[in-house]
């Protein structure tokens, strides 16, 4: 299995941002420009990007998605992300040139919705855990969740693979515990999300056992990691 490290590229009213805190903050890089930082990213050698259509997540309305198609056109694949969770949210994604598009905890409030999307997208879904230790904490929702109860209702359906995010970290490191728990418990394809501060976070990430698959990372691309020399790290 190669492991990927995958650039964030986050996304309000058309400007490159970060949230924190729960907060959305401008990220100065590229001019805020997310084309421009996704190009970067290509050109560094990124293998895949992950786009979160930040509006989407806060007001339930994909606001974001001609961006999304730009960046798709730079010819790698891309992950669409956003608080995604209904099948509109899906195919809105897709048809915008988004490979994959990872399902909201939040989606998990409809377990027979949920489980209808999931037999319908097949592979094309990424099932996000946005966890705080024991309990799923969707963002943006009151909808909290036990992370082991829904990790055991999830292990019965099609899950392609797992996006793991310790909703606790943010840059403070990555919850390598939470991420091998969840590739050795279910078995399934898992990128880590959240906390990446360095490379020495990536190769701890890469070290793990099981089936963690890559990383992927916001923040410390945009200000001070080098893509092409992580990439360079992990490989050797």
């Amino acid at each position: 299995m190669t492991f990927e490290i995958i650039p964030a590229i986050d996304i309000a009213r058309g400007r490159l941002v970060r949230l924190s805190g729960g907060e959305v903050e401008p990220v100065q890089a590229d001019g805020g420009n997310p084309v421009a930082a996704a190009a970067r990213f290509v050109d560094a050698g990124a293998t895949r990007l992950h786009v979160v259509d930040v509006d989407l997540a806060t007001t339930g309305t994909p606001a974001n998605l001609e961006h999304l198609a730009s960046i798709a056109a730079l010819g790698v694949p891309v992950q669409g992300s956003g608080g995604v969770t209904t099948r509109g949210h899906v195919d809105a994604f897709l048809e915008a040139g988004a490979e994959r598009v990872v399902l909201g905890s939040a989606a998990f409030a409809n377990r027979t919705a949920a489980e209808e999307l999931l037999e319908a997208c097949g592979d094309r879904l990424c099932v996000g855990i946005e966890a705080d230790g024991a309990t799923i904490r969707p963002r943006n929702t009151d909808h909290d969740l036990a992370l082991w109860d829904t990790l055991q209702w999830l292990e019965g359906l099609d899950v392609a693979r797992f996006v793991f995010t310790d909703v606790r970290r943010d840059s403070a490191g990555p919850d390598l515990d939470g991420v091998w728990a969840l590739a050795m418990h279910t078995g399934k394809p898992v990128l880590a999300s959240g906390g990446v501060r360095s490379i020495d976070d990536l190769r701890a990430i890469a070290s793990l056992a099981g089936t963690v698959e890559g990383a992927i990372v916001g923040r410390a691309l945009h200000e001070h990691l080098d893509l092409a020399e992580a990439r360079r790290a992990i490989a050797g």
